[in-house]
């Protein structure tokens, strides 16, 4: 029973991390979009780069450490609109030269998976640190 409830705790507590991670590594692409668009054009290259490294890499570990924590199931309806959110972001930056209209949502879509990720963190915060775990 302890073993259990240690491998809970732990495992809420990385996907908690994982969580902070995610959410600071949308708010830098934000940033990284804007440098591009308000200083140098260069940034588009960075803002690129910076998604393959943790676009769907820690959405997949959160779910591995939400499987292991045990969270509850709205946990894993939120992580399921950020993986179709992270698609999306794919879609609409990769459509444009077929539907032209579509990459206009990119940012859109942006701002729905920063208040996802923001709204996953806030709730595993409440989860993890009541006082009756």
């Amino acid at each position: 029973m302890e073993v259990n409830n240690s491998r809970i705790r732990v495992g809420r507590i990385i996907f908690f991390i994982l969580t902070i991670l995610f959410t600071l590594c949308i708010f830098v692409q934000f940033y990284l979009a804007g440098k591009a668009i308000f200083e140098y054009p260069v940034y588009w290259s960075k803002h690129i780069k910076f998604v393959h490294l943790f676009g769907f890499n820690l959405p997949v570990l959160m779910l591995i450490f939400a499987i292991l924590g045990s969270l509850p199931r709205w946990a894993y309806w939120q992580l399921s609109g950020i993986f179709l959110s992270i698609y999306l972001m794919y879609f609409t930056a990769n459509i444009r030269s077929v539907l032209p209209w579509v990459g206009s949502i990119h940012p859109v879509v942006g701002i729905l998976l920063f208040v996802l990720s923001f709204l996953l963190l806030s709730k595993s915060w409440k989860l993890i640190f009541r006082k009756n775990l």
